[in-house]
């Protein structure tokens, strides 16, 4: 396998807006021609748009678009100014007098962050769009839904850490795969190769890390509203063709992935959800392509992570001095073993 980008695996476009002032964003992928997509929902709050569109017994075989964004429920206008530019591109399902874009979306919840009364909007939702037609300008770190995505909130915004979106993609032969994801995250983040805390809940002085199952066990008694700030999104594509009941599956393989680099995951007030998207006619074993995507998720969890940039007061792991010296000891013993 070699890896590639993120733009490599097929015919989509994908547009990123923010407000960095205010600290929420949304990121837009877009394919003219409609795309089989699924869904799988871990969490037990999330904010959706148009999810059941994505219910294998449901008519529409293809949507046009997939929002990843921030402001909660509040954000979700963000894919009416995705639909108002397709329909302008005279892209969507054709109704006869004008055609209709399907589009679906997820958000997650920054409004702690920075200014909480600006969210994603039709608006924003309507530039990422055109910056997906004109000018496209995906990148890892805090743009787009990663603006304002951060990490290791059990305690509280004062000890957790900045973090982003994330893409990884491979090659291997004629399939492509990849991922992207946006990791706001109530738990600790861990590198699921070496199992390496890399993000999560940290001290009072920020010199090192705390454990967050640890804080919760200590508070077994039910907390009402105790989780509000969280979800961790994922949109899984493939040059591989499959229909809607497959990518279903594929997306639940693909939660296997915020299971492995994620804890804890999927609480009752997450709202962790996995699109997956078939952007080609390669044929494809479906279990081989979930299994794959888990990997792809967890790798694009790091990226998330390591390009993320300290912001709104929260550090991120490229400024944490107890963290880059971990990795200065790791590259040494790789340097050393060569």
């Amino acid at each position: 396998m070699k890896e590639i980008s993120i733009y490599d695996i097929g015919p989509v476009r994908i547009g990123q807006a923010e407000n960095a002032q205010a600290g929420t964003g949304c990121t837009v992928i877009i394919s003219e021609e409609g795309m089989a997509a699924g869904l799988d929902i871990r969490g037990g709050g999330p904010a959706a748009r148009e999810s059941q569109l994505l219910d294998p017994l449901m008519a529409a075989q293809v949507i046009h678009g997939v929002v990843l964004a921030g402001g909660s429920a509040f954000g979700l206008d963000a894919a009416g100014g995705v639909m108002a530019f397709l329909e302008e591109k005279g892209i969507g399902f054709d109704v006869g007098i004008t055609k209709v874009p399907l589009v679906v979306q997820s958000d997650i919840f920054d409004l702690t962050v920075g200014d909480p009364s600006v969210r994603p909007d039709k608006d924003m939702g309507y530039v990422a769009a055109k910056m997906a037609f004109e000018a496209p300008n995906y990148m890892d770190g805090n743009h787009g839904a990663g603006c304002g995505a951060s990490a290791g909130k059990i305690c509280g915004m004062q000890t957790c850490m900045k973090t982003g979106i994330g893409s990884f993609a491979v090659e291997a032969g004629e399939l492509k795969i990849g991922a992207i994801a946006v990791v706001n995250a109530l738990g600790d983040i861990y590198d699921h190769r070496s199992g390496k805390k890399i993000a999560g809940l940290l001290s009072e002085d920020k010199s090192s890390f705390r454990n967050t199952m640890g804080v919760m066990t200590k508070r077994t008694e039910e907390v009402e509203n105790r989780f509000v700030e969280n979800t961790t999104l994922a949109v899984v594509m493939t040059n591989a063709a499959f229909d809607k009941a497959s990518l279903c599956k594929i997306a639940g393989m693909a939660q296997d992935g915020l299971a492995r680099s994620i804890k804890p995951v999927h609480t009752s007030a997450d709202g962790d959800s996995v699109y997956a998207l078939s952007l080609g006619s390669l044929k494809a074993d479906k279990d081989v392509v979930g299994s794959l995507a888990a990997d792809m998720v967890s790798e694009a969890i790091i990226r998330a992570v390591d390009s993320a940039e300290s912001a709104y007061g929260l550090p991120a792991a490229r400024d944490l001095p107890f963290l880059k010296e971990k990795k200065t000891g790791l590259l040494g013993k790789l340097i050393k073993g060569l």
